[in-house]
C-alpha cells in the first residue's frame, strides 16, 4: 500500500516535528484531547498518494475500554486537525462513493448516507459495550484523493450512541500528504540500417568498403564467380524487403543473357544470375548470418541455383528485425561465339522499411 508516514506529538497546541516524512508507512498524527480522551494507535493509510486518484483508506485505532461505541465520525480538513477548529474541506477530496469493504475488532459498522458527505464519513451501528481493547480498522474504498499536492488531515471520532449528537467517547488527528505524479515519457525513432559492400566487416556499415568487381577474362569453358555483401536492420513494426534493380552484363550492344528463372550453372551457356546462398557449384557465397531472421526469398535462397530479373525481392523480414547479413553471390557464364568486348552490369540495391 502506498503511503506516507508522519509522526506528530502536540502539547500546549505547539506542534513538534518528531520524524521526517519517508516514502511508506502510516500516517500518524497525536494531539491532546480536547473533547474526550485520546484515541489510541491510530493511523490513515492510502493505497495511493496521487493527486485525483481514486484510492483506498485504511483506518486504524484501538479502542480503550470500558466504553460503549455505536458510531466513528471521519471528518477530512485541508487546515488542520484541531476539533476546535473549523474544518476546511480539501478542494477535490471526495468521499461520497465511499464504500466500506472490510472491518476487524470493533465490527459491525455501515455507513451513515444521512449523515456522510465529501469529506466527512459517519459508521454507525447498534451500541455495544467494549470489555477490552480491540484493535480495529476499517477499509474504505472508491476515495478521491484531493486535486492539489499537500499536506491534509483526518478528524477521527467515537460515540456511544448511534449517531454523533452525543458527547464523544474519544478523538484523534491524522496527517497524510498527496503528491503529483512524476510522468516520464521518451521517444523511440524509427530507423532503419541498410549499407552494401563488396565485404562488410562484422555487422558495421562504417566497415562496407567496395563497389566494383572485376570479374576478370569470361571464359566458355567454367562459371566467373564474385560476391558483395547487404546489411540491414530496423524497428520498423513490419520488417523490411531488399530488392535489386538494374540490367545483364552488356558491351555496347552485346549482352550476355540473364536467368528470367532459377537455373544451374551451365558453363558454356550465356548466363548471368545471383542468389544469397551458400553455394557448391560453383563454390561461392555464404548463409545469412547475424542475430537477425530475415530470409532471401524463395527465388534467390537455394544453393546452385541462380536468377537475375529487375525489380526482384531478394530478402525480407515481416517483423523488426536485428543485424542480418547476406552475401550475393554472382554467375557469369558465356558461349564459346560471345562476341568480345569489355562487359559491365550496374545493380542497385533497396531496401525499405515497413513501418
Amino acid at each position: 500500500m502506498d503511503g506516507r508516514r508522519i509522526h506528530r506529538t502536540w502539547r500546549w497546541r505547539l506542534p513538534y516535528l518528531a520524524s521526517a516524512i519517508v516514502v511508506a508507512g502510516w500516517l500518524v498524527l497525536d494531539m491532546p484531547a480536547a473533547h474526550g480522551i485520546d484515541l489510541p494507535l491510530r493511523s490513515l493509510t492510502l493505497s495511493s498518494s496521487l493527486a485525483s486518484a481514486q484510492a483506498t483508506y485504511l483506518l486504524t485505532f484501538t479502542v480503550p475500554s470500558p466504553e460503549t461505541l455505536g458510531a466513528i465520525k471521519v471528518q477530512f480538513c485541508a487546515n488542520d486537525p484541531l476539533l476546535s477548529d473549523p474544518c476546511e474541506a480539501p478542494a477535490g477530496l471526495d468521499a461520497s462513493a465511499a464504500v466500506l469493504s472490510s472491518q476487524s475488532g470493533a465490527t459491525g459498522f455501515t455507513i451513515d448516507t444521512g449523515s456522510s458527505n465529501a469529506n466527512t464519513l459517519v459508521l454507525t451501528r447498534v451500541p455495544s459495550g467494549i470489555a477490552s481493547p480491540v484493535p480495529s480498522a476499517y477499509t474504505f474504498q472508491n476515495i478521491t484523493n484531493p486535486s492539489a499536492a499537500g499536506s491534509y488531515y483526518a478528524r477521527v471520532q467515537t460515540f456511544p450512541g448511534t449517531d454523533t449528537n452525543a458527547p464523544e467517547n474519544e478523538h484523534g488527528g491524522l496527517a497524510f500528504s498527496i503528491d503529483s505524479a512524476v510522468q516520464i515519457s521518451t521517444t523511440v525513432p524509427p530507423y532503419l540500417l541498410f549499407c552494401s559492400g563488396v565485404v562488410i566487416s562484422g555487422f558495421d556499415c562504417a566497415a562496407a568498403s567496395g563497389d566494383y568487381i572485376n570479374l576478370g577474362n569470361f571464359a566458355p569453358t567454367a562459371a566467373s564467380v564474385a560476391g558483395s555483401q547487404l546489411l540491414t536492420a530496423t524497428n520498423a513494426p513490419d520488417g523490411f524487403t531488399i530488392s535489386v534493380y538494374g540490367s545483364t552484363m552488356t558491351s555496347g550492344n552485346n549482352i550476355i543473357a540473364a536467368l528470367a528463372a532459377r537455373d544451374v550453372s551451365r558453363p558454356g551457356v550465356g548466363q548471368f544470375g545471383l542468389n544469397l546462398a551458400a553455394n557448391q557449384d560453383p563454390a561461392v557465397g555464404a548463409a545469412p548470418a547475424g542475430s537477425g531472421s530475415a530470409a532471401a526469398t524463395s527465388a534467390y535462397n537455394q544453393a546452385n541455383f541462380f536468377k537475375f530479373q529487375s525489380g526482384d525481392v531478394l530478402a525480407s523480414a515481416s517483423s523488426s528485425d536485428a543485424y542480418r547479413k547476406f552475401t550475393v553471390s554472382y554467375i557469369v557464364n558465356i558461349p564459346r561465339g560471345q562476341t568480345p568486348g569489355i562487359y559491365a552490369a550496374t545493380l542497385t540495391y533497396v531496401c525499405l522499411a515497413n513501418f
